[in-house]
């Protein structure tokens, strides 16, 4: 009865919601996250695409807001470019009626001259207008050129996209060596290699062994676990807190429950979560109580209240 309430207990801790302080990884690993962490080298390719093409969206979508705008603007300068055309044409025809049969019809030359003069005004008066809309027009375009993505924007978000390809390509081929390498070994061989590698302290072969048994679904709790252990020893925190909740949801019975908990209390206590933090400590002082985890989680309680 008790051991089942135990197993209850910390399966709770690790399914908490958000609004109950949930004390797992937060996300890691989650690209839709809105400070992911725990992410893979191709994850954190794809994330930065996928910052960089949405910054592209959002700014085409401005742009095309902004071109709306602007064929208006451009619609009706155009109305009024146009007008000015008909009326600098009507002002020519108004002088080529000031003939000679005209000009002997006035009473005298100063007739001539006021409207000569009234004519000149209004045609400098419509060059003036012509100029301005002109120069609006000018300016639209100058808005335009500034707006678009450039060239070089997009050049580089295919350079982006084209390092992704080679970097993923790699990882492909790594994949592909290590599997090319263990299929020599039993998963039973591994494990010892492993675990061989893991008490030298040869952590970079031993966690590419046990991340090989994950993908071969053989002692995946323990081997999420163990490599959970190793990034914590390299202060990755983060990281070893995702490896971490997944080993305790595939297996909360292990015997390694209360190393677990204790380091994973200790990982967000280093990254800042000393709410959460304190959650785990508490729920090793209630479920080990007599485990060296509850008394090392009872002094680090007392040091952060």
């Amino acid at each position: 009865m008790i051991k089942k309430v135990l197993a209850v207990s910390i399966t709770t801790i690790f399914t908490f919601n958000l609004h109950s302080a949930e004390p797992s990884a937060f996300g890691a690993g989650d690209l839709d996250d809105p400070q992911p962490y725990g992410l893979s080298s191709s994850e954190k390719v794809v994330l930065e695409n996928k910052n960089e093409i949405q910054s592209i969206v959002t700014k085409t979508k401005n742009q095309i807001f902004q071109m709306d705008s602007m064929k208006e603007q451009i619609d009706g300068l155009r109305s009024v470019v146009e007008n000015l055309t008909r009326t600098s044409h009507q002002n020519k025809i108004d002088l080529s009626k000031l003939d000679i049969k005209i000009i002997s019809d006035l009473n005298n030359s100063n007739e001539y001259e006021k409207r000569l003069t009234t004519v000149t005004q209004n045609n400098a008066k419509q060059i003036e207008k012509t100029n301005l809309a002109v120069k609006q027009l000018d300016d639209i375009v100058k808005k335009i050129d500034i707006s678009f993505v450039t060239k070089d924007e997009f050049n580089a978000l295919v350079e982006d996209f084209n390092k992704f390809k080679i970097l993923l390509k790699k990882e492909l081929k790594t994949k592909t060596d290590e599997v090319s390498t263990n299929s020599s070994r039993t998963n039973w061989d591994v494990l010892t290699d492993a675990k061989s590698n893991f008490n030298k302290k040869f952590y970079s072969k031993s966690i590419k062994d046990f991340e090989y048994l994950i993908t071969k679904n053989f002692k995946s709790a323990y081997s999420h676990y163990m490599v959970g252990e190793m990034l914590y020893r390299r202060k990755d925190y983060a990281n070893a807190i995702a490896y971490f909740k997944k080993s305790a949801d595939l297996y909360s019975k292990a015997g390694y429950m209360p190393t677990l908990m204790l380091h994973t209390a200790k990982a967000m206590q280093e990254t800042g979560d000393v709410e959460k933090a304190k959650v785990f400590y508490n729920a090793i002082a209630s479920s080990y109580p007599n485990s060296k985890e509850a008394k090392i989680a009872l002094k680090n309680l007392e040091t952060i209240k």
